[in-house]
Order: C-alpha cells, then structure tokens, then sequence
C-alpha cells in the first residue's frame, strides 16, 4: 500500500512538471515560483508575476495578459482578449480583430469558471466568485461577482495591509 502511495505522488509530480514546462513555453514572461496544477494555456502576450496559482487557464486572443503576484486561480479560467470586428466591412462582423488587454492585480483569486472579458482591469485584492462574467473593471478589494460581475462587499482594508506587510502569502 505504501509503495502505491509513492508511485501516486511521484506520478502526480511528474505530471505537475509536464504542465508547467508545458506553460512556461508560451508565456512571454513570468517570475518564479510558477505553479500550475492542471492543463493550461497561454499566450506569448503573458505576463505573471511571482507565485502565481493556476488550476486551469485558457487565454484566448492576441491582447497582452498583466497578471500580479500572487494570483491564485479556480479550474476552468477564460481571459477572452479579442473579440471580432461588428463595425467592420461585413455582416455580422468581418474578418479583422479588435483587441482589448486585461490586467490583474496583485493578490487577486479568481473562482472557478470565471470570464475576464478584454479591456478589464481587476484591482489588487479583489475576489472574483465562482461562476462570473468579468466584463467591467473591478475596484482593489472589491468582491465581486454575477453576470456582469459587480463589487457586492468590500475586504477588510486594515487586515488585508497588515497580511501584506508581514508578507503573509499562501
């Protein structure tokens, strides 16, 4: 049983290698350390900072991708950074691009089958819930959520400075 036990966590291992060589192919930046613990994929137009989380990521588009440190990350994440071109030579849209980049904040957790539509920008500290549409900017400490997501609470600010001062990060 043992033995089983082992083989489980070198395989699980192997796999997370696999992953995150896998991701750091196509991202145009990033600071170590870098995890990434399911299948993901990124652009050449990616930015991370240190310690990011990813369970699941698809950025689709040719918009550049700013994301802080200490991100962390639900499984099914949809960054969308162009969209196509409705005012363009044909109907219903033509064939050229109109792209918009994102950026994420420092600290930011985003849920699990969230999309962060092109243009937005989420501020530091903020919560996405599980389930949301990003498709306007989101304020530092805001927790937001829905369709469109909307601040619905605030953090604390005086817990969350004093968490960053000590540098207390998961």
């Amino acid at each position: 049983m043992q033995k089983l036990i082992s083989i489980k966590l070198f395989l699980k291992k192997i796999r997370k290698f696999i992953l995150k060589t896998y991701a750091k192919k196509n991202i145009k930046s990033y600071v170590e350390p870098l995890y990434v613990n399911n299948l993901c994929r990124f652009t050449k137009s990616t930015t991370l900072g240190r310690n990011c989380h990813f369970n699941g990521i698809d950025i689709r588009g040719a918009g550049n991708i700013t994301i802080g440190d200490n991100f962390h990350s639900g499984t099914d994440l949809l960054l969308l950074t162009d969209i196509h071109n409705y005012n363009g030579k044909a109907l219903p849209y033509d064939d050229t691009k109109i792209i918009k980049d994102i950026k994420i904040g420092k600290n930011v957790w985003v849920g699990t089958r969230v999309t962060i539509l092109g243009g937005v920008e989420i501020g530091d500290g903020a919560i996405i819930q599980a389930g949301s549409i990003v498709s306007q900017n989101i304020p530092a400490l805001s927790i937001a959520g829905g369709n469109p997501a909307k601040p619905f609470k605030k953090r604390n600010m005086e817990h969350y400075n004093s968490l960053e001062s000590k540098g207390s990060y998961f």
